[in-house]
């Protein structure tokens, strides 16, 4: 008879160990699952059933769209422009371009609602800047992953579906809302560390931009901006669902990043759509896993 005990420390012990070894954890929790499965003498098309029952949510939907969303406004030069907005607000103050980078951060993750798709995106972008102002490099890859975890915070966050769905059903919408009072705070909060550190290392603060050309920035980067009003507009009253919106959200992004901002040319949409894939296999994959 199989002793429920060993087999809650085979699970945990095991995830834990592989976790130490790097096995990604996808992999360390389909590992430790099955060989917990075959100790509890569970059928193994009971599992297979199980992953496969995971993944088969129509709430689930909206994590493909949003990711291909933030993709596409990512690659679209979107990111470039909320980096020049958040710059008109902050870039003046000590620190400047670290602030930027917090507050950027907030912009895309109220788009992408992804971590991943923040690092990506503003990263490459960001970074290179603040290493060429004097910034040291690893304050700046630092910040900029720490400030990425916004995203999965400010809505739309994938996690936040995925939660929803693990929850039993607790409403997408009220999620969302519940989630930008702690994404704002956190964003603030490494603001003002980032002063402080910027006070103590003596990092450079950005030239003051003119009135003429906050304005011209600010609608560049207005519809972009529009994306995350649409989509919280939408869900909040009760126009369309989570899934819904993240359907319009595409729609939305691939109008303005080809039609609008015209960036990159139609047949880009190739290597969007190979990155979103990626992406969406690995959160798929885990959400099976779990």
């Amino acid at each position: 008879m199989s002793d429920p005990a060993v087999a809650s420390a085979l699970l945990l012990g095991g995830f834990v160990l592989l976790m130490i070894l790097r096995v990604p954890i996808t992999y360390s929790l389909a590992s430790v699952s099955l060989v917990t499965a075959i100790y509890l003498k569970i059928p193994l098309m009971a599992i297979v059933q199980q992953m496969v029952q995971g993944v088969r949510s129509f709430s689930l939907l909206a994590i493909p769209f949003f990711i291909l969303a933030g993709e596409m406004m990512s690659q679209g030069g979107i990111a470039r422009k909320l980096i020049e907005l958040a710059n008109v607000f902050v870039g003046r103050i000590q620190g400047g371009l670290a602030m930027v980078n917090c507050m950027d951060s907030m912009f895309f993750g109220g788009i992408s609602g992804s971590a991943v798709a923040d690092v990506a995106s503003t990263g490459t972008i960001i970074i290179p800047m603040m290493k060429m102002k004097g910034y040291d490099e690893d304050f700046a890859v630092a910040l900029t992953v720490a400030s990425s975890t916004q995203g999965v915070i400010i809505p739309p966050s994938h996690n936040m579906i995925i939660y929803s769905l693990a929850a039993g059903g607790v409403s997408v919408g009220r999620l969302f809302l519940a989630g930008y009072i702690p994404g704002i705070s956190l964003g603030l909060s490494m603001m003002i560390i980032s002063f402080i550190i910027a006070k103590k290392r003596n990092y450079p603060k950005e030239p003051k931009v003119s009135f003429k050309d906050a304005l011209k920035i600010s609608k560049d980067a207005f519809l972009g901006l529009m994306t995350a009003v649409i989509i919280m507009g939408g869900v909040i009253s009760g126009v369309f669902t989570a899934t819904e919106s993240a359907a319009i959200a595409v729609v939305y992004a691939f109008f303005i990043t080809f039609f609008v901002y015209k960036e990159i040319p139609l047949k880009a949409m190739k290597g969007i759509l190979y990155n979103s894939l990626k992406t969406l296999s690995m959160v798929m994959a885990l959400i099976a896993a779990a």
